[in-house]
């Protein structure tokens, strides 16, 4: 074989190997094919020369080298879609647009209105969306369809009250939280003997069905109090106001919501049981989770989540304190 052609056939293939290991290090199908699509602007190009080998020479010569580019080749693709079949989640990363579950039935968190999602986690949602140079749509997603939705497909992201437990995460991936958030307890106006969890004990408290706050009093916290489930917050209201209930036991922050659009019922403020609510996605995307980590340290370094508090919650009765980037899970 010509030894200048020979060195040339494999300096190429040397180059193309090297920048395929780029390919191969990326941990998603999409930062795969963004690699490849990378290299592919920057691949060495090597010309061939012409050759005054005996012709049957110089066309074997050449068709030895387009083989050994065709199988480099072949690496670069098959490392670019390698991931597809090993159960990894496609990422959310590079989207137009983000299918976004939020609550349709929490005022001031995610609340449907005239066909229109408004709240809280509505706002952080578009808030994360832009800074992913994403669109977002929304559906809903109420407390028992959070996963059905994520993990059926039918949204991209979820953020709806959505606290992180060891228990979710055996099925759902979770970036942030973007709130910590702590339980609370609502009662009717003029309601007496209620100021701590531990005054719950013997007493009736609504569990919305698909929430475990409730149950948490009981499991964690030991107060032997008498569970009653309900389908929706609605209803809990409705049960609290009729005296059926004496109390309701979740996140501050919907309480906050009920309160405010209701009236009637205040707000105990007495905060127990850490809740940190977080971004739901499918397991395997670590590059997606990775960017909305860095969206919510951005929302609450340039101010946005202090205002979104203050806006949603800030005449609710709930208390606001410090507002710093909370201590992230992590997406390994």
């Amino acid at each position: 074989m010509n030894k200048t052609l020979t060195t040339l056939i494999w300096a190429t293939a040397r180059a193309v190997l090297a920048r395929a290991t780029h390919v191969l290090a990326a941990r998603t199908p999409a930062a795969r094919m963004l690699a490849v699509r990378t290299l592919a602007t920057r691949a060495p190009v090597t010309h061939i020369p012409p050759t005054n080998m005996p012709t049957t020479r110089a066309l074997g010569t050449r068709a030895l080298g387009t083989r050994v580019l065709a199988v480099l080749a072949g690496v670069l693709v098959l490392a670019a879609v390698g991931g597809c079949g090993s159960g990894e989640a496609s990422s959310i990363v590079g989207k137009e647009t983000l299918v976004i579950g939020v609550r349709p039935d929490l005022p001031a968190i995610g609340f449907r209105k005239d066909g229109r999602f408004e709240g809280y986690d509505v706002d952080v949602a578009t808030y994360i969306a832009g800074k992913l140079g994403a669109t977002p749509t929304f559906v809903p997603a109420l407390a028992a369809d959070r996963e059905r939705v994520l993990l059926g497909g039918k949204a991209d992201l979820v953020l709806a009250t959505f606290s992180i437990t060891q228990e979710r995460k055996t099925r759902v991936a979770f970036a942030g939280p973007y709130h910590l958030s702590y339980q609370d307890i609502l009662v009717r106006d003029g309601t007496t003997g209620i100021s701590n969890v531990r005054d719950l004990a013997g007493r009736k408290i609504c569990e919305v069905q698909g929430s475990n706050a409730a149950q948490r009093v009981i499991d964690e916290r030991q107060i032997p109090a008498s569970v009653v489930p309900v389908a929706t917050y609605d209803q809990c209201m409705a049960a609290l106001k009729a005296g059926q209930i004496d109390a309701i036991t979740t996140n501050d922050v919907i309480l906050a919501g009920l309160a405010a659009r209701d009236g009637g019922v205040r707000l105990v403020n007495t905060q127990f049981n850490e809740q940190r609510t977080g971004v739901g996605l499918r397991k395997g995307d670590v590059d997606g989770c990775e960017a909305i980590n860095r969206a919510i340290t951005d929302m609450y370094q340039d101010g946005t989540a202090g205002k979104l508090l203050r806006k949603w919650f800030g005449k609710s009765g709930l208390k606001i304190g410090t507002v710093s980037v909370p201590q992230f899970e992590g997406c390994s």
